[in-house]
């Protein structure tokens, strides 16, 4: 008797559920009270009915009943006169992101990355005492390369670090941030105010400083501002190396990656960078 041949399996392509029309509704509805809110943290003095569903290009009754919404979870405010403006509550939320935030911790990604793009040593730094004071570092895989210990102090006027962080200041505070001395460290460090200054002007220009062999002879480097939720300078990447390697030609690029890669660890860590000009996208350059 021929044997039977058991029966193949059957397979049926598995169901994908649909959400439900009242699920989507409440998606939406979220993620426009979220650029809602977006929308009035980016105003000076908060913004009228009006001014809010033009901007997002809502009608009128939907802006109002998602205020409405956000009011009465105490995430906006609207005052006598119908300026609605941010909420206790968002403040709060917005408090608890900055107090849990971890520069170093956050910077970390972007150093690795930073130092395998530029194939040159990425740190960062930070402002103390009117010095930078390294707190971080990627070091590059090259036998000779930059090499710090992590809290070794630089002076502002002659590391890039320093620089960046002072060309992020806002023009009525950087006088005051300007050291009184200005040592020489090598022949090619900046000593003079008037030279210093001149070199913020074109760091701003820019958007990175740069330190061509002021701190130490043969050593090179590019460095951009990290800022905070104010636009102040909070911090400072840099990417270093040898000028047998870090040659001039490779500042121009390296310093478009150094200030694009400072620019969005500032916005991970909710800051408030300046908006980028019209520079060419960095390359990673070896």
């Amino acid at each position: 008797m021929p044997a039977r041949t058991a029966p193949r399996p059957r397979l049926t392509p598995a169901r994908t559920a649909r959400p439900s029309s009242k699920a989507v509704g409440h998606a939406q509805a979220l993620s426009r009270g979220l650029t809602l809110l977006e929308s009035l943290a980016a105003t000076d003095h908060g913004a009228t009915l009006t001014e809010l569903a033009a901007s997002l290009k809502l009608p009128a009754p939907t802006a109002h009943r998602l205020l409405a919404a956000l009011e009465r979870s105490a995430f906006v405010r609207q005052d006598a006169n119908g300026v609605w403006s941010i909420g206790v509550r968002a403040f709060r939320v917005g408090s608890a992101f900055l107090a849990q935030r971890d520069l170093a911790v956050e910077a970390r990604p972007h150093l690795t990355r930073l130092m395998e793009q530029a194939g040159e040593t990425a740190n960062l730094a930070v402002m103390s005492d009117g010095e930078a004071v390294f707190i971080a570092q990627a070091p590059c895989r090259e036998l000779l390369r930059m090499d710090v210990k992590l809290g070794a102090r630089a002076p502002v006027h002659a590391s890039g670090v320093g620089k960046a962080m002072l060309a992020a200041l806002p023009e009525r505070d950087l006088d005051a941030a300007l050291p009184a001395d200005l040592p020489r460290y090598t022949e090619h460090t900046l000593t003079t105010r008037e030279a210093l200054v001149a070199e913020i002007v074109a760091s701003r220009r820019r958007g990175y400083a740069v330190d061509d062999e002021e701190h130490a002879v043969g050593l090179r480097c590019v460095a951009g501002a990290i800022h905070d939720e104010q636009g102040r300078p909070w911090a400072a990447l840099s990417l270093a190396g040898p000028t047998s390697r870090f040659t001039r030609e490779r500042i121009d690029a390296l310093g478009a990656l150094v200030r694009d890669t400072a620019r969005e660890l500032s916005l991970a860590l909710g800051g408030e960078p300046p908006r980028p000009g019209n520079h060419a996208p960095a390359k990673a350059v070896r």
